[in-house]
């Protein structure tokens, strides 16, 4: 059983760490690039960024996370609390990130895609400044959450093999 706890918990550090990463990387690059952008320009690379993400790679890592961390919480409830506390909090920080994701920025994205294509957008900068400063404000919180989680999650990896 021990080995199938630490697999699971191996599992979960690693899509923690890929969603971390995904949100990060658009806090330091694809959100400070696109700011720099006409507002045609932003509003149709968001509509297309934001299709273009849901994809089965994408799903399978973001829901991925939620599952295997509920299933790696369920497999170390009656270990040491060393070990079953960064295994909980991995979990509570990634609830964060997946409903501040599923809450605010997913309705917001689909607003945005709403709208339909920029070139029928009358209001263009309208719709820009309604979504971006928000958007970004979300996905910093989501990206934080996320980081946490995974670093709850090598909290746990490191007390489980020390244990």
């Amino acid at each position: 059983m021990d080995v199938v706890r630490a697999a699971s918990l191996i599992v979960t550090t690693l899509l923690l760490g890929l969603v971390s990463g995904f949100f990060y990387t658009y806090s330091i690059s694809v959100m400070v690039s696109l700011r720099g952008t006409d507002d045609r320009t932003f509003v149709d690379m968001m509509q297309k960024i934001n299709r273009d993400v849901q994809n089965p790679r994408f799903f399978m890592t973001f829901i991925g996370s939620l599952l295997f961390g509920i299933l790696t919480v369920i497999l170390y409830i009656g270990q040491p609390f060393a070990v079953f506390l960064p295994v909980l909090l991995a979990l509570v920080f990634y609830v964060g990130c997946f409903g501040v994701t599923v809450t605010r920025n997913v309705p917001m994205n689909v607003r945005l895609d709403k709208y339909g294509p920029p070139d029928r957008i009358a209001d263009i900068a309208a719709v820009r400044k309604e979504f971006e400063e928000p958007w970004v404000r979300l996905n910093g919180i989501r990206a934080w959450f996320a980081t946490l989680g995974f670093g709850a999650a090598i909290w746990a990896l490191i007390a489980h093999f020390s244990a």
